[in-house]
């Protein structure tokens, strides 16, 4: 969201010390979906959230488009120890099928509400400073197939600054479960030669900075063989791209993993090499493949593992 040149704060980081692994499936002040789309009612990304707290929440959420474009936000009240589904095909409103984005859940400020209907009132819509509140998980569901993928939910305290209820490409300024910019992710792929058939593969990475270019990546097979290719992040906060496409891939490179740097600002950046000023600390990325492969008859979700400086 808020954006950032990607050289500038991995040096930052190495120099800070800073050592920082994802978190998951622990209570904060909120969480991030980074990868949320919905097809039809039969294809949606579906969260369930508990409330750990002790009293009643609000909690925000706003739902980005893939370059931090800010499309559609609501609120709903939890009471103590609640658990609460999330199915956002019913959530998102008109006209928003096939549009991919992430959504940001954060619990507003008064966490002892006396009541559901104060929860969202205007008076909560300030974040909540860091606390063991809220934890969710998500699932791509898809009926027609069969199928539930896991989507991971990155929690780790939020940072957001101004209104819950009125956030934009610059509210979230942190998130403590990303990986810090300057990590060296291995991105695991699966394929077979034939695009969008069979063994295919889509690569998800989501940022809190601009990240668009050609990565020049080193790619693996299974037997150790690397080759130099590129692949593009075409947009500024969520790309969702096909390594099958990656041009120079050879043909015999049908499992593996794809070695990226992501400190390292690609030769066609088109962003400007003077934005942003947030502490190195709080930029993140995180990274997932998402494998389907008939034989197993499941979609298979990955996390990118990440070496921390």
């Amino acid at each position: 969201m808020k954006k950032f040149v990607m050289t500038a704060v991995a040096a930052a980081a190495l120099s800070a010390g800073v050592a920082q692994a994802y978190t998951v499936g622990t209570f904060t002040n909120g969480v991030v979906v980074p990868n949320v789309v919905h097809n039809t009612v039969a294809d949606t990304t579906a969260v369930g959230f508990v409330n750990q707290s002790t009293g009643t929440i609000g909690v925000f959420w706003t739902f980005f488009d893939q370059n931090s474009n800010h499309v559609t936000d609501g609120c709903f009240p939890m009471t103590s120890k609640q658990y609460k589904p999330f199915i956002w095909s019913q959530e998102s409103g008109v006209g928003l099928e096939g549009k991919r984005g992430y959504l940001v859940f954060a619990v507003g400020a008064n966490t002892a509400a006396s009541s559901t209907a104060a929860a969202c009132a205007a008076a909560n819509a300030t974040a909540q400073g860091s606390g063991a509140v809220l934890a969710a998980s998500a699932f791509q569901v898809n009926t027609a197939a069969q199928d539930v993928a896991f989507v991971p939910v990155i929690d780790g305290d939020l940072t957001i600054s101004g209104n819950l209820s009125t956030m934009g490409p610059d509210s979230l300024t942190a998130v403590t479960g990303a990986a810090p910019v300057g990590n060296t992710f291995s991105l695991r792929y699966g394929v077979d030669g034939a695009v969008n058939s069979g063994v295919d593969t889509r690569i998800a990475v989501w940022s809190l900075g601009d990240q668009r270019g050609t990565h020049t990546v080193n790619m693996y097979d299974d037997q150790q063989n690397r080759k130099s290719v590129n692949f593009e992040l075409k947009e500024a906060e969520l790309s969702w791209f096909d390594p099958e496409t990656i041009s120079g891939r050879p043909a015999s490179f049908r499992d593996g993993f794809i070695e990226w740097n992501s400190g390292v600002v690609p030769a066609d950046f088109p962003g400007s090499t003077a934005l942003g000023s947030l502490p190195a600390a709080t930029r993140g990325v995180f990274a997932y493949s998402t494998i389907i492969a008939p034989a197993f008859g499941a979609v298979q979700s990955i996390l990118g593992a990440h070496i921390v400086p």
